[in-house]
């Protein structure tokens, strides 16, 4: 069985805006989503800057302060994104059968909070401190079960987590699972909520950080001045649906998913394969299944991993250059990540979201602060400006420490 798939819903939080209008209205615009760090005091460690959600209410998504209370944030996150979602969908309000409605949402860290919130308790308090909730609210899955309770949905649940591919991955896993026919909607996506100093400190101490105190000149996509990425934060989710499903019921469509690759470098813990073989091999998958050719070049979008690291862009870009060859200039590429700073496992949905809007409006959202190129990174990055350009297909890929790869492919929907 192959059935056709589309996007029927979307929904965000963002360190530019926690709705989808006002995500897609600052990327559009170059809205820079970074400052200063203001979530934890910061004066003794070496960032200074993150990309942080801004008046976020997640009371709005529950019934009472005891329910939000046994949620750590990357839970409110992925619950405040799923209710968008689904209520931009409509889909509740079809007849569905709720035993193949399903909820991929994954969380590359999960509850590190509530982690290090409840090991103070312990230490400075005693054993009888630690919340009974604990491990509830730390484990990664938690979303995914959360937003299946919500919305009764009792199908397939998935969540994924495979760093800064997770929610890639998980709307790609869920893409074929209504595809093989296991489901006719799924709610797909990924949250994060490691902005905590504990976390920041890690990545610090593992080089993976850029260290400017300028939040114009810290998340530098592609750029020669680029020193690491910026902590990001939120969630991303789409409403997946089977293509005749959601015709019957007159849904909006967005974009139509098309292809889906999931491969491993098989390299390094943290530092992915210089050669870019690995996103050779996810990007060429995933078009051979799309149905895209290299000639396709010019219609196509990449919404880019793009993380300001040195190795990343360095190897994404050879990757693109690899696989297209000399028609790798035609691609229209940009990084939304020099906007939201790094997300890391809800970055995937987010940056689909992104190429689903880009596809339906005609815009190419642009790669800010954008100053300095690169010889080992030469490709067109749409630089600093939205472009008008309709693509006909976007591609967009995401790598994770560990050597994990996914590649979600879209069509353009014309009805």
């Amino acid at each position: 069985m192959s059935r056709r798939v589309v996007i029927t819903g979307m929904g965000v939080v963002s360190p530019v805006g926690n709705d989808l209008p006002t995500f897609w209205e600052s990327l559009k615009n170059g809205v820079c989503g970074i400052g200063k760090i203001t979530r934890f005091d910061a004066s003794d460690i070496a960032a200074k800057v993150d990309a942080e959600v801004k008046d976020f209410d997640a009371s709005k998504y529950y019934k009472s302060k005891p329910e939000l209370r046994k949620t750590d944030l990357f839970m409110q996150y992925a619950m405040a994104a799923s209710t968008e979602a689904v209520e931009d969908s409509k889909i509740l309000e079809s007849d569905l059968d709720k035993e193949r409605f399903g909820v991929y949402i994954g969380s590359g860290i999960g509850g590190i909070d509530t982690f290090y919130k409840e090991a103070e308790k312990l230490m400075t308090k005693g054993p009888e401190w630690v919340s009974p909730f604990f491990i509830p609210m730390l484990i990664g899955n938690m979303a995914a079960g959360a937003v299946s309770i919500r919305f009764d949905a009792k199908g397939p649940v998935l969540p994924v987590t495979t760093a800064c591919a997770t929610s890639t991955h998980a709307v790609g896993e869920a893409f074929h699972a209504i595809k093989g026919g296991f489901a006719d909607a799924i709610i797909a996506g990924g949250a994060e909520a490691s902005i905590t100093k504990l976390g920041t400190c890690g990545f610090i101490n593992c080089k993976a950080l850029n260290l400017s105190e300028n939040p114009n000149e810290a998340s530098l996509p592609f750029d020669a001045r680029r020193g690491g990425f910026v902590m990001g934060e939120g969630a991303g989710v789409l409403i997946l649906e089977e293509y005749e499903h959601a015709v019957k019921r007159g849904a909006k469509i967005y974009a139509e998913v098309t292809g889906y690759a999931n491969t491993s470098d098989a390299h390094h813990i943290t530092a992915p394969d210089p050669s870019g073989a690995g996103a050779v091999r996810t990007m060429k998958l995933t078009m051979e299944e799309a149905g895209i050719t290299v000639d396709d070049a010019e219609k196509i979008y990449v919404n880019a991993h793009g993380t300001g690291t040195h190795l990343n862009d360095a190897m994404e870009t050879q990757g693109m250059k690899t696989l297209f060859g000399d028609k790798a200039k035609d691609l229209h590429i940009s990084s939304t990540k020099s906007m939201t700073g790094h997300m890391l496992g809800a970055t995937g949905a987010v940056e689909l979201i992104a190429s689903a809007k880009a596809l339906q409006d005609g815009i190419i959202p642009p790669t800010i602060n954008y100053k300095e190129a690169d010889p080992e990174c030469d490709l067109n990055y749409t630089p600093n400006v939205a472009v008008n350009y309709q693509a006909e297909y976007a591609m967009s890929a995401s790598y994770g420490f560990g050597g994990h790869n996914a590649c979600v492919a879209l069509k353009r929907y014309e009805g």
